[in-house]
């Protein structure tokens, strides 16, 4: 299934709709002159369906038909996870020639138009839309009209049920990095000048936590691990509680705090833990090539993105994780194999992002290290995954070659690496990654389920589980659970998987009057220094405003109607 996937993704990329402004595109049916319209394209036949459920799906790594300098850097995946990690503590990028990358190394984003925002805004937005335009073109009455058979219908219904999902998931990421969004279902109006307005963000919150229990509820998801790397009933319950452990910020509002719910979110997990997901014993393997075909890692996956060499061949997504995380330089070191190696099982390297010193000392309190030797000790093996050699500990910001060198997205199998002949052989011709991306995992519902226990004081039932994620990375574990434990806990397991941001803003750590630093926070300072809570908030790109006049700018942005 998961090559079946992919080939139909890779069909996709020569016929993707060229867009420029994504809101002005909206449920326009059909939303090219040169596409079918759905009647054409639907037919009595699965295959059909199918086809329009993965153009959904195509949302997360689709690289083309946004107005940016470079295709890779606007698939979806890539740019949430350079909004999540690249603006907080984990990670900053070396790349000065890019205005958006500055801006997100140093929380300094306005309402210009920026790159990743820009991209996270457009894909998630047309990404729905697709999803309105296939719930809308397969309910039962057009089934019947289409002479479709009963067994037809029931695979259709469970198509249905995977694109709620993918549009409640797109919402989610919308609604977290912009709060107020446009909002359309497939009720929503087709033609006649309808444009849509925005929801509040606890409105909707509301609305994506409704469509999950109602998904949920109705019993056409897949069954858990029955379908990989498509959604299935685990994917619906580790969304909801992901949505839970952030209410009290997603429910927020100008005059009202939001509403906490540890309880529901301690029951989502409770939901997950009958469905047969266990954690993978060796953590490095989640992030190497053969992740989505090895059988451990991929029982601890709720939801992932595939990625493939061959066939989703992109420079987003874990392509960017790996190629980015390393230089040219490096794969040409000659010291653990004859000749030309690829440390990491790709063929180049980009010079980009890695990892502030102060972030390794709080989180993994390296025993010794030396950079001029590029040797270190971290017992925690989810530290394990650095380089440090020919690096510098100081981080200059646009200097590759100082911070921690991150490889924790590694292209080799998880048995293999560059001692190994073949393996090395092979990696020398990978232009791109084999690494699916893990959207929601186990580990990351143990603590989801840890933080939701602190809060109802029921720390006992949920140490069993962090002593699972301590006894695989090799350390002692906590008797005790705090909010300083979580953040660290969190730092260390989640390490660039796309969730720092929002945690850092939940544990209010973030923007605003907060303590917590780093270096590059705020400003050119290696020290950092505060900026302004309402950027805790990404702005709504200047296009999107011009297209749609009933969309109004986020607060504490200049409104971008008239800005280039």
């Amino acid at each position: 299934m998961k090559r079946t996937f992919k080939n139909i993704c890779l069909a996709l990329t020569s016929s993707v709709i060229a867009f420029t402004s994504c809101i002005g595109d909206l449920d326009v049916n059909p939303l090219n002159p040169t596409e079918m319209s759905p009647n054409q394209a639907y037919g009595y036949s699965v295959d059909s369906y199918l086809q329009g459920l993965t153009k959904i799906y195509y949302s997360f790594i689709n690289t083309s038909g946004l107005n940016v300098a470079d295709g890779g850097a606007s698939e979806l995946i890539r740019a949430y996870w350079s909004c999540q990690e690249v603006t907080a503590d984990a990670c900053k990028c070396a790349w000065s020639n890019d205005a958006w990358v500055r801006a997100l190394n140093t929380n300094t984003w306005s309402e210009a138009q920026n790159d990743a925002t820009y991209a996270v805004y457009c894909r998630t937005i047309l990404g729905i839309s697709y999803a309105n335009e296939f719930l809308r073109s397969s309910t039962d009455d057009l089934l019947d009209a289409r002479g479709c058979d009963d067994a037809v219908k029931a695979k259709v219904r469970q198509f249905r049920a995977e694109a709620r999902f993918i549009r409640a998931y797109l919402y989610w990421m919308a609604m977290d990095t912009f709060g107020n969004v446009p909002f359309t279902t497939e009720d929503s109006p087709l033609g006649g000048g309808f444009v849509p307005t925005q929801v509040p963000r606890a409105e909707l919150f509301n609305y994506i936590v409704g469509e999950l229990k109602d998904i949920a509820a109705s019993g056409d998801m897949p069954a858990a691990q029955s379908d990989y790397p498509r959604a299935d009933i685990g994917s619906v319950y580790g969304l909801l509680a992901r949505l839970y452990l952030n209410a009290e910020v997603y429910t927020a509002t100008e005059f009202a705090a939001g509403t906490p719910m540890w309880a529901e979110a301690k029951a989502a997990c409770e939901e997950i833990y009958k469905l047969g997901y266990a954690i993978c014993p060796d953590y490095a393997a989640l992030f190497r090539g053969d992740n989505g075909e090895n059988a451990q890692a991929r029982g601890e996956f709720l939801f992932a993105v595939p990625y493939d060499a061959e066939d989703t061949q992109s420079y987003g997504g874990t392509g960017y994780l790996t190629f980015a995380a390393l230089a040219a330089s490096d794969v040409n070191d000659e010291t653990l194999a004859e000749g030309f190696l690829a440390p990491t099982g790709i063929n180049n390297g980009w010079a980009g992002i890695r990892v502030p010193d102060p972030y390794v000392q709080t989180y993994f309190s390296p025993a010794a290290y030396d950079f001029e030797a590029g040797t270190y000790s971290i017992t925690d093996k989810r530290g394990q995954m650095f380089n440090i050699k020919g690096q510098t500990q100081d981080m200059e910001l646009y200097t590759f070659t100082t911070g921690w060198k991150c490889w924790k997205y590694n292209n080799y199998p998880h048995n293999k690496g560059p001692q190994d002949a073949d393996a090395l052989e092979v990696a020398r011709t990978k232009s791109y990654s084999d690494i699916d991306f893990p959207l929601i995992r186990l580990g990351e519902i143990h603590l989801i389920y840890a933080e939701a226990c602190m809060h109802l004081g029921a720390e006992a039932q949920a140490l069993p589980k962090l002593k699972e994620l301590a006894e695989r990375a090799g350390v002692t574990p906590t008797t005790t659970i705090t909010q300083d434990f979580l953040v660290a806990e969190r730092a260390r397991e989640l390490m660039w998987e796309a969730h720092r941001r929002t945690d850092l803003i939940r544990y209010g750590m973030y923007g605003g009057n907060t303590s917590y630093s780093w270096p590059f926070k705020g400003g050119d300072s290696a020290y950092g220094q505060t900026f302004e809570k309402y950027m805790e908030l990404f702005s709504i790109p200047p296009t999107e405003l011009a297209s749609n006049d009933k969309l109004v700018q986020n607060p504490g942005y200049v409104d971008g109607s008239a800005a280039e």
